[in-house]
């Protein structure tokens, strides 16, 4: 009698819970329906140089529609690497690379599709990005991330009664970044907003296509680039974690970039660099006992 009250209770607990999920508009989660983006994905081609735009050559070479003021930090930037330092790429002092440079994919990345969330783990940094697919609206204050805030919606383009893409808006992005090592600048008002279209290749269901679009006041106009990555047929059996701070000899001191040498000494990064203010040092004497 027991066992028959225990099965009766788990039968109403059910119905209950499927009227809730009812109730709240979630539809019952069939993996059939959606696109098949297992496993281990990686940018394609060298990526010139790892450019956001990677059908052009890192920094000038993308003419990235910027207004004149961040034009000219642009080309401030490239100067001073091409000088030997690092112009404005906060990465080198291990700030993470912020979307949406981190869909470059320089490591590899992987796709988990659930019911509510879609998430993206790049190995780089250990990043870790949630999509939200639940169709939730914007929150009225979103604290601000590298990675932003993303909606996203599956969408089934060719009405076959399958999802084949994934259209993502992401808001709340905060800086210190940039787009690529070259220091193509976002606005340093944090408003930019990253549209997203992911897609299967029509041709090919191991190439896997990222159509973002940036809306950003540092830009004449929405700026829009497509990223592609090839599935990786050998996936790694372990992916690796990400510790930028260890071994980092970068430090920056006063405005410049020094470096620690292989001896544990500071010294220049490049060429004519004044050394640091050592007012807190006493330069030339013994110190005390």
């Amino acid at each position: 009698m027991r066992l028959r009250s225990l099965a009766g209770a788990l039968v109403i607990l059910a119905l209950l819970g499927a009227g809730v999920a009812q109730a709240q508009g979630f539809d019952p989660f069939d993996p059939s329906k959606y696109p098949d983006w297992k496993g281990q994905w990686l940018r394609t081609g060298r990526g010139n140089g790892n450019a956001w735009d990677p059908s052009k050559p890192l920094g000038l070479g993308e003419g990235a529609p910027l207004i004149p003021e961040y034009q000219a930090i642009l080309e401030a930037a490239v100067a001073d690497e091409k000088a030997g330092g690092q112009g404005i790429d906060p990465t080198y002092l291990c700030v993470p690379s912020g979307l949406p440079r981190s869909m470059i994919a320089v490591l590899p990345m992987e796709i988990i599709v659930t019911p509510q969330t879609t998430y993206i783990a790049l190995e780089l940094f250990s990043t870790q990005r949630r999509i939200y697919t639940d169709g939730r609206d914007w929150p009225v204050k979103i604290a601000p991330s590298f990675e932003g805030y993303s909606i996203g919606r599956w969408e089934d383009s060719k009405g076959s009664g399958r999802y084949d893409q994934l259209v993502v808006e992401t808001r709340g992005l905060k800086g210190p970044h940039t787009y690529d090592s070259s220091g193509v600048p976002f606005h340093k008002d944090d408003q930019a907003i990253i549209f997203e279209r992911l897609y299967s290749d029509r041709n090919d269901p191991n190439i896997l296509h990222n159509e973002v679009t940036t809306i950003d006041h540092a830009l004449t106009r929405p700026w829009t680039v497509t990223r592609s990555y090839r599935r990786e047929p050998n996936p790694q059996p372990l992916w690796t974690e990400t510790y930028c701070t260890e071994d980092n000899h970068h430090v920056f001191i006063g405005g410049h970039n020094y470096v620690v040498s292989g001896d544990g000494h500071l010294m220049p990064a490049r060429k004519d660099e004044p050394p640091p203010d050592l007012r807190n040092f006493a330069v030339g004497k013994p110190s005390s006992p």
